[in-house]
């Protein structure tokens, strides 16, 4: 690709309405606090991703499952702000979408959620799939939504892998992705600690990064070896989709400039950076109007 043509990402998985409260500290059991914020967005590792890929620069459709609720028409009309393109493959579904309750320490950035995530939803590859699979340059799956990434992680396209909390499905994804990014708290079955987990990855996965907050991203490729790429030390005002904002800008900077696993450290340096530039902004989508772009990037 040339000129200033975003590449086209195409992300698979959840969409949920987050409903975000900024508090001073934790409630205690049984107790009450009053936030100093609220916020209300679309969210979810697949939608997040999403809303970066696009604020960088990339084309994005995101192929998920909302209905036709009231709720999910408040995540459709927030996406299409950000131009992102929306296939629905429960269009018809009455029920709401996942809502999730996130609060945010504002001191320290740290936050609780808890959400029904994909539960209950059964959510089927749409009989255009293959077109779509074919229009982008890049496929970023979270492991929502199983039956859509099992059938997603067979593109043509490099596929990225979010893996989030272990399923039993991302034995699969693990092992068919071309790229897999989990954060340091990522447990495979019988694993306890991270170096323990990250072991066994780089047994399952040919290329691979795994995060961890502050410190360097650790990285693997099964023919280039290991590395590591260096996190900036920055104010960190919100953690939430920190994780999310780092896969889509990883996607995004894949799409633009096409996958060498060669390029693998440089493309994870970009993303990093996206993601640092997140964290330091409180709520949802503050941060995205310092987010750089992808087309400046390949310049």
């Amino acid at each position: 690709m040339t000129g200033h043509i975003p590449g086209r990402v195409l992300c698979v998985g959840l969409a949920t309405l987050d409903v975000l409260h900024r508090v001073p500290g934790f409630p205690a059991p049984n107790h009450k606090v009053t936030a100093t914020r609220q916020d209300v967005a679309a969210g979810g590792p697949a939608c997040n991703a999403a809303v970066t890929a696009a604020a960088t620069g990339s084309a994005v459709t995101l192929l998920t499952a909302l209905g036709d609720h009231p709720l999910a028409r408040l995540i459709h009309q927030e996406l299409a702000g950000f131009g992102i393109t929306v296939r629905d493959c429960t269009p018809d579904r009455q029920l709401p979408p996942a809502v999730s309750a996130i609060t945010v320490h504002e001191r320290t950035g740290d936050r609780n959620i808890v959400s029904t995530d994909a539960g209950g939803v059964s959510a089927r590859p749409p009989a255009d799939l293959s077109a779509l699979l074919a229009a982008a340059d890049v496929v970023l799956i979270d492991g929502h939504h199983p039956d859509l990434a099992r059938a997603a992680v067979r593109a043509s396209a490099p596929v990225v892998f979010d893996a989030g909390r272990y399923r039993p499905h991302h034995d699969e994804l693990l092992a068919a992705a071309d790229v897999v990014i989990c954060s340091g708290d990522y447990r495979l079955p019988g694993q306890e600690g991270r170096a323990e987990t990250l072991a066994a990855l780089r047994e399952i996965v040919r290329t691979g990064a795994m995060t961890a907050g502050g410190e360097p991203v650790v990285y693997w490729d099964r023919e280039l070896g290991t590395g590591e790429v260096a996190v900036s030390r920055v104010p960190v005002r919100d953690t939430l989709g920190a994780g999310d904002a780092l896969h889509g800008a990883f996607a995004s900077s894949v799409a633009a400039r096409g996958w060498v696993t060669a390029e693998l450290a440089e493309h994870l340096a970009w993303a990093v950076g996206v993601a640092s530039v997140r964290v330091r902004y409180p709520g949802p989508r503050d941060w995205l109007r310092y987010a750089p772009s992808v087309t400046e990037k390949r310049q």
